[in-house]
């Protein structure tokens, strides 16, 4: 599919196939047209160029019968802060074709799947951010969707409650929901994720299971943390200088004192960098070899940092 907005081309060719009960996540640094993406197959925005279709509909020919089939959470949760929770989805379950015994059966339910039965009666401005995110989701399910489309739905959240959202989500999965997930958190991608597509530049740039586009970086990376943080950038240079490697192959966490670099000689490399270092007066505090993570996946096929 092909989508512009003026001079600027957001998607330029996009070609994706999510199956049937998988989780397919889409990564791609800020302004890859991911959320262009999401909103073309939630009918929300035509595509200039292509066919797209859902569950057998055309998005553009047969919007309706697509929003009858798919639900959505987006970067921010679509609820009305003065109705309370149990209004809010008994209102998207009527509007949705829902009897009102029906959408209110459904809240129910979906609000002791997500934890939120005894806030049910209270208005959602009284809710904390994890709470609402739940809710939204929860909206989202109201009418029984075969397809979950997810924007974000992690971003802001806090450690808890992200476990929380995702301990719903993987009840759903079992259930066979099909659902297609865009993140900035590689390691839910990594770690939940059937498939993963890497748009870049409005194309898809890779596609594979995690295991696969972390084995096309091709090669372990040598982690080295330093005795003191503030010697990272020297590190930097200094690895740069003595084994002659190109600057974007070192990577390096100032405030922690992390460096990581393509090991292309396994324990070799590793090694030469502890000699690097030492001779320069640096200290070390730990070195490891490991495979590389969907985040060194994620920067060696778009260029850009996760």
């Amino acid at each position: 599919m092909i989508k512009a907005f003026g001079q600027v081309s957001a998607l330029n060719g996009v070609d994706l196939t999510v199956g049937s009960g998988d989780l397919a996540a889409l990564l791609g640094p800020n302004g890859a047209g991911k959320t262009t993406l999401v909103r073309i197959i939630a009918t929300l925005t035509r595509p200039d160029a292509g066919r797209v279709r859902v569950l057998g509909y055309d998005v553009a020919a047969q919007p309706a019968q697509v929003r009858a089939r798919i639900g959505l959470t987006g970067q921010y949760a679509g609820l009305d802060e003065e109705l309370h929770g149990r209004d809010n989805l008994v209102l998207i379950g009527r509007l949705g074709g829902l009897q009102r015994r029906q959408a209110r059966q459904r809240a129910a339910e979906l609000a002791g799947t997500f934890g939120l039965a005894d806030a049910m009666d209270r208005p959602v401005r009284t809710y904390s951010g994890g709470m609402r995110r739940r809710l939204d989701l929860a909206a989202s399910l109201m009418n029984h969707p075969t397809l979950l489309v997810l924007d974000e739905p992690t971003t802001g959240l806090d450690p808890v409650s992200r476990q929380q959202l995702w301990a719903a989500l993987a009840g759903l999965r079992a259930h066979g929901t099909t659902m297609l997930l865009t993140t900035q958190y590689l390691e839910e991608a990594d770690r939940f994720a059937d498939v993963v597509h890497v748009l870049d530049r409005g194309r898809i740039a890779a596609s594979g299971t995690p295991a696969q586009l972390k084995a096309r970086v091709g090669s372990r990376v040598a982690e080295i943390r330093l005795t003191d943080p503030a010697d990272a950038a020297g590190a930097a240079r200094a690895l740069a200088r003595r084994l002659s490697l190109p600057a974007g192959e070192i990577r390096t966490e100032i405030g922690a004192g992390r460096l990581t670099l393509t090991a292309h000689d396994g324990p070799v490399t590793l090694l030469a960098a502890a000699a690097a270092l030492q001779a320069d007066g640096i200290g070390v505090d730990d070195l490891s070899l490991r495979q590389p993570s969907l985040d060194e996946a994620f920067l060696a096929l778009t260029g850009v940092a996760a």
